[in-house]
């Protein structure tokens, strides 16, 4: 699969940026065992948005980045390798939107 259909919808939606993210999550998580976001905050990931179930040995990672920052990680578990291009875009997709939760300083996500 070559493009995030589904997550592109959730992205062109114009909602705000939680609901954003929250949703491509979701859409994230009805395709594999979990999925979430973590955000840099001080040089640490901090967990974000999140649905399913986790199992971190089948974990994928991905970067998001802003101007070249790396400013969060989209990951999901269970994900087959042949979808690491739609994966690739979907981070691509929530980029702008993971600034919300980038460096706040300490304040925890409250989804």
């Amino acid at each position: 699969m070559s493009t995030p259909d589904p997550i592109e919808a959730i992205v062109a939606a114009g909602d705000d940026a939680d609901e954003i993210l929250r949703g491509v999550v979701g859409a994230l998580a009805g395709r594999y065992a979990w999925a979430g976001i973590f955000f840099v905050e001080g040089g640490d990931l901090v967990l974000g948005p999140e649905a399913g179930t986790p199992d971190e040995t089948a974990r994928t990672r991905l970067p998001v980045t802003f101007q070249g920052d790396r400013i969060a990680e989209l990951a999901v578990d269970g994900a087959p390798e042949e979808d690491r291009m739609f994966l690739e875009r979907a981070a691509e997709l929530v980029a702008d939107h993971c600034l919300v939760g980038w460096d706040t300083g300490g304040e925890a996500w409250e989804p």
